[in-house]
């Protein structure tokens, strides 16, 4: 029996929906890996008395984030909610559905972003609390000003300058946000008892290597689905993204090979210097652009966590500001260097955009982080007591350590 051209087009459509259902959702499931990714790299790095909270936090800072994005957040960004019924949500094999999956572990980030530079002394619920309206508020309103054209931003942009802001994958929206409002949360915790002693300051040592290489490793490899699946249909993936990743990866593991003087923490956060970096105009750049934003990150970020830990009262355990936040904003001016037709890349960008778009990002972070983390501390505190903060998070909240030993 003959199909009819009408059979056919529904054939091939009924394919294609399913097929970038399955692409988005295989997409979704890497980046929510990542989180594992976030947590051991946390674990890793702490000291052994707080292990146990680093994991912890990462989970329920992920529960808490898709309740705030499931009903608040996605509304914010996109304007669309699921209060329809289930025969309508499903529709295109729930294609729409799978869409809030994958932003929503984007979404998810803000926090294990944030967790990082908090480490070992901040209260439990509270930065839960925080975490609700992060994602819930904060990191929204600027995700709909760039990937949804919400506030006319975008419009002003292209009518101003021709073109718009251009964060393929993340660099300013997800990692520039999520470092900008953790340094807002470092500042008002304070830095962590003892670090200071006899006027110097004094570094703790990672607690465990391999779970840090761990974390490290889980995350470069999900990177892929993080920025290669960012364009969310099967029609629009890109090589040239999986290149760009994978040079910019490479860039920041030399960078900090030698600008880090072979020190394994920098080694393994290198890589994701350059990951983040590279998120926003990996769609555009020339691998050796790729190649050269990624070498840039890893050395911004070896420098700047060696000047915070040595030289500042800024305590930030992982050094989550200047691998997400300083580079991240890099990334997004890097896109309007990089991605330019002059140097090797597809064009289509405004170096003056990338620059304004990335301070608006910025700006958006810090003052929504001020509220947020500024409210909560003045009503209930963040920050934990000094005998909890020397007992260990382990035991002061989850009343159980990561060894029997200990």
């Amino acid at each position: 029996m003959s199909l009819d051209a009408s059979q056919v087009h529904g054939a091939v459509q009924t394919l294609t929906q399913s097929s970038d259902t399955l692409f988005l959702l295989l997409g979704a499931i890497m980046v929510f890996l990542m989180h594992a990714g976030f947590a051991f790299l946390e674990v890793g790095t702490v000291r052994h008395k707080n292990q146990v909270n680093a994991l912890v936090k990462i989970l329920a800072d992920f529960g808490i984030s898709a309740l705030a994005y499931f009903f608040i957040g996605y509304w914010v960004a996109y304007g669309a909610n699921f209060f329809a019924d289930a025969e309508t949500l499903s529709q295109g094999n729930g294609y729409e559905l799978v869409k809030f999956f994958f932003l929503l572990t984007f979404a998810a980030a803000i926090p294990a972003i944030v967790s990082g530079g908090i480490a070992e002394r901040a209260r439990f619920y509270p930065v839960l609390i925080a975490t609700f309206f992060t994602v819930g508020l904060v990191y929204p309103v600027f995700e709909g000003m760039i990937w949804n054209g919400n506030f006319g931003l975008q419009e002003w942009f292209e009518t101003q300058f021709g073109y718009g802001f251009h964060d393929f994958a993340g660099s300013v929206v997800v990692h520039g946000v999520g470092g900008w409002i953790a340094l807002v949360a470092v500042l008002f915790l304070g830095m962590r008892k003892g670090r200071v002693r006899a006027g110097k300051h004094t570094n703790f040592a990672p607690s465990n290597i391999p779970f840090l290489a761990l974390g490290a490793w889980i995350l470069c490899v999900g990177w892929f689905g993080f920025n290669v699946m960012s364009a969310q249909t099967l029609d629009g993936i890109s090589g040239l993204v999986a290149m760009n990743s994978l040079m910019a990866m490479v860039g920041g593991i030399v960078a900090a090979l030698i600008a880090g003087k072979n020190d394994p923490g920098f080694i393994h956060n290198g890589p994701l210097a350059g990951l983040v970096a590279v998120c926003a105009g990996s769609d555009l750049m020339h691998p050796i652009g790729a190649l050269i934003t990624g070498s840039v990150a890893g050395v911004l970020f070896v420098f700047l966590f060696t000047y915070l830990q040595n030289k500042t009262k800024i305590d930030d355990v992982l050094g989550v500001w200047p691998l997400h936040g300083v580079c991240g904003a890099w990334g997004g001016i890097a896109a309007g260097i990089f991605g330019s037709q002059s140097l090797g890349g597809l064009g289509g960008v405004s170096l003056t955009v990338q620059i304004l778009g990335t301070l608006a990002g910025i700006f958006v972070a810090v003052v929504g982080a001020l509220a947020v983390y500024g409210i909560i501390n003045s009503i209930t505190g963040l920050r934990l007591s000094e005998e909890d903060e020397y007992k260990g998070a382990d035991l002061a909240i989850h009343r159980i350590t990561s060894t029997n030993e200990e």
